[in-house]
Formats: structure tokens, sequence, C-alpha cells
């Protein structure tokens, strides 16, 4: 009485195991995206109102180095390169041809950059017909904690 089993190949893919990996990876990319913030790290000047995240265009961002500054461009995707202060207008230029002139820019400055280079760097931007031009700053850390209650 010894029955004969015949062994049928299976032609199906176990989807739950897939679905398993595939939710985990979309789990780990939404707690790690918001913590990968590309750029050069300056310390912004606090306020109480703080918009939202930069979206797309340009980044201006002034780094305060050993009593000099340091101005990086580049846009919200991309990598921030050094410009040097004598050029930023002309690489200024250069960047919104191609990226379109409607294009907003947005300036990050470490909160102990002097006034007068800001004021001067924001008078070159307005002279290449910027109309969008946000500030970024960082909010207080009281604010931060009455959202977290």
């Amino acid at each position: 009485m010894n029955r004969r089993r015949t062994y049928k190949v299976m032609s199906d893919i176990n989807v739950t195991n897939l679905v398993d990996v595939v939710l985990v990876l979309l789990i780990v990319f939404m707690i790690s995206a918001p913590l990968l913030q590309s750029g050069i790290d300056v310390e912004l000047p606090k306020t109480s109102y703080v918009d939202e995240q930069v979206s797309e265009g340009i980044v201006v961002t002034v780094k305060s180095v050993q009593d000099t500054a340091a101005i990086y461009l580049g846009t919200s995707q991309g990598k921030e390169v050094f410009v040097n202060p004598r050029d930023f207008s002309q690489e200024l230029e250069e960047l919104l041809r191609s990226t379109g002139s409607g294009t907003p820019v947005y300036l990050r400055a470490d909160k102990s950059i002097e006034w007068q280079l800001m004021v001067d760097i924001i008078s070159s931007i307005k002279e290449q017909g910027v109309a969008d031009l946000g500030i970024v700053t960082a909010p207080y850390e009281e604010r931060l904690r009455r959202q977290a209650q």
C-alpha cells in the first residue's frame, strides 16, 4: 500500500515575504529621509516663526569660518559648491539661467555673519531679478518643546 507521491513544481511567488521586506524598507526610508538634510552645517539664527523646509530652488549658504565668511551656492536638490565672494554675482547668474528665472532663492547664514555682508549678498541676489527670496531660520527650542507636548 505504498502510494507514490507526485510533487508539483510550485510556480507561485510567495508574496508575503516580499511585502514584508518592502514595508520594512519603506519604514526605514521614511524615518531616515528627514535626517538626511544635505548641505553645509551652519548655526542658523533663531526666530519664533519658522516656515516649512526649503522647497526646490537655489540655496545660498554663508558660513562663518575663522573670522571670515565662506559662500556656498547650489540647488536644494544638489551639492553646494564654494564660491569666491567676488564671483558670486556671476555664479548666481549662471545658476539662475540654468534653473529658470522664476526660481526661488533661499539664504542660509550663520547667525554670527556680519550684517553688511548679508546686505551685499541680498543686494546681489535682487540685482539678478529674483523676486522670491527667503531667509532660512531655526525655531527657538521653547517652541519645539511646546509642539512636542
